[in-house]
């Protein structure tokens, strides 16, 4: 594999992650970033001993990416930090794993793992795609976030006696995995911009789905599965969809292709292509209330675009659950 590089790709200094994320991953984002110290308890909580584990873990038995170990996977990781102006760049390490599987590990000095089924998997535009959705996970801190998932999941096992009860517990494990779902669209986003092809990140959706041809025609019967999925059907298929996404981090392959797409031929993106993005450097003075408001409005079209009469119902109550909050930051 050789990387070709594109002068025709932009690239985005200083971006700030609110660039690309999802209105339903930026709104808890926002809030969670302005919570005083939960960063660091989160961190202090985890410790750098886990991270520094599976560093070490990679180093003895997988191989890191660098000039000469899978150059052309180095390359990539060179050009999508630079693209999403992401410092220091983060290490990329080679697993031996027949399953195609990419993640980011780590907090305060995060690293990409991918599988060798990935990398035989994906021709170098898909590639790309998937190193800069894990490095759409790093820019944005999601490390932190899903650690505090991780660790509701633990406590709705283990403080079934707390006073907040299991399902207490448990509702905010839900709430968080519908977050991280999103923040998953939102890596997705982050994904496009580095690549800047969205034929080859309908690919890699394809692909993972266990497509084995990408022609024009396979690609489009399988955007086709994401619509046939959320036409109307009656409550008993309502509520089999709920029941896919529990326990589930990620969304389903055919609606998250679909998703994807909407959003490469949106006016956002076609924005953020022109130059126009907000930068990180006023990330501090996000408004809780826009970011909620936008966040709300997410569901709101949800609710307007789906046939499902479940789904509505569903959707309309985490709306109005983003505007009470956007209520709640008014001063």
């Amino acid at each position: 594999m050789t990387v070709e590089t594109s002068t025709e790709r932009r690239r985005f200094p200083g971006i700030s992650p609110r660039a690309y994320e999802h209105p339903a991953d930026r709104g808890a984002l926002v809030a969670l970033r302005a919570v005083p110290g939960l960063p660091a308890v989160l961190r202090t909580m985890s410790g750098a001993l886990g991270e520094r584990r599976e560093r070490l873990l990679l180093l003895a038995s997988a191989v890191r990416v660098g000039p000469r170990q899978f150059a052309a996977l180095d390359d990539l990781r060179l050009e999508c930090a630079a693209t999403l102006d992401v410092g220091p760049v983060p290490e990329v390490f080679v697993l031996r794993n027949p399953d195609p599987i990419a993640m980011t590990i780590g907090m305060d000095t995060p690293f990409i793992v991918l599988s060798t089924g990935l990398v035989d998997l994906l021709d170098t535009d898909e590639l790309r795609f998937t190193i800069g959705h894990e490095m759409g996970h790093v820019l944005s801190g999601h490390a932190v976030y899903r650690t505090l998932l991780l660790y509701l999941t633990n406590a709705s096992v283990n403080l079934a006696w707390f006073p907040i009860g299991y399902w207490g517990l448990r509702a905010i494990q839900l709430a968080l995995e519908e977050w991280y779902r999103k923040s998953e669209l939102s890596c997705d986003r982050a994904g496009l911009l580095c690549g800047q092809d969205p034929a080859a990140a309908l690919r890699t959706h394809a692909l993972l789905a266990g497509a084995t041809g990408t022609d024009p025609e396979e690609l489009a019967d399988f955007l086709a599965q994401s619509e046939e999925y959320d036409a109307a059907g009656d409550i008993r298929d309502s509520i089999l969809k709920l029941g896919h996404l529990v326990g589930r981090a990620h969304p389903l392959p055919a609606l998250r292709a679909a998703e994807l797409q909407r959003w490469a031929t949106s006016d956002e993106y076609a924005a953020r292509l022109a130059g126009e993005y907000p930068r990180r450097a006023y990330d501090p003075e996000a408004s809780f209330t826009e970011e909620f408001k936008a966040a709300a409005g997410a569901y709101r079209d949800a609710v307007a675009s789906s046939n499902d009469p479940l789904a509505k119902l569903v959707t309309a109550a985490g709306g109005r659950v983003a505007e009470g909050l956007s209520r709640l930051r008014r001063p």
